[in-house]
């Protein structure tokens, strides 16, 4: 796998695209560049067909970057092997779910190194309630407990 810094005026987005990218996603994938840059290549056919990645050139125009780091699909993949990879690209992250306690932790110390969530994609609403610790359940004399020490065999209850 060659990677290649590729002028974007040169790249073509794939007219077959199935994924649709709205504007929420743009920004995301905006924010994201800005912040982190481009961490992976995008993936192209030898005409400069975009097959994975028309997000982030989409993202990377509007930014103002003139190129974008890019892989080519093998040559002797056919038409539908290179569809069924731009399917599979896509449908793969979104099939993922998340943790919800762990990623509320992550975003709360994210925001706590003054990261702007918002700005790759995430909401202050998505902080789940999860991460809040429970209240200890309280027993009063109406719920019994009852105990069994397991040397002497003693039996108790959690009555008053």
């Amino acid at each position: 796998m060659k990677l290649e810094n590729l002028r974007i005026q040169n790249l073509i987005l794939d007219p077959e695209n199935a994924r649709q990218h709205n504007e929420q996603n743009i920004k995301a994938i905006m924010g994201s560049l800005e912040e982190f840059g481009q961490r992976k290549p995008i993936v192209i056919t030898a005409g400069g067909v975009i097959v994975a990645g028309n997000g982030t050139v989409e993202a990377a125009k509007r930014l103002g970057w003139l190129e974008i780091q890019a892989v080519r699909i093998p040559d002797d993949w056919t038409p539908e092997q290179t569809k069924a990879f731009a399917l599979a690209d896509n449908r793969t992250a979104e099939l993922a779910s998340w943790n919800s306690i762990k990623l509320s932790e992550q975003l709360i110390e994210l925001e706590e190194a003054d990261f702007k969530i918002e700005e790759f994609g995430f909401a202050k609403e998505q902080i789940a309630e999860d991460t809040k610790p429970e209240e200890f359940p309280t027993f009063d004399d109406v719920e019994e407990t009852s105990h069994r020490c397991p040397k002497c065999h003693y039996e108790w209850n959690g009555k008053s």
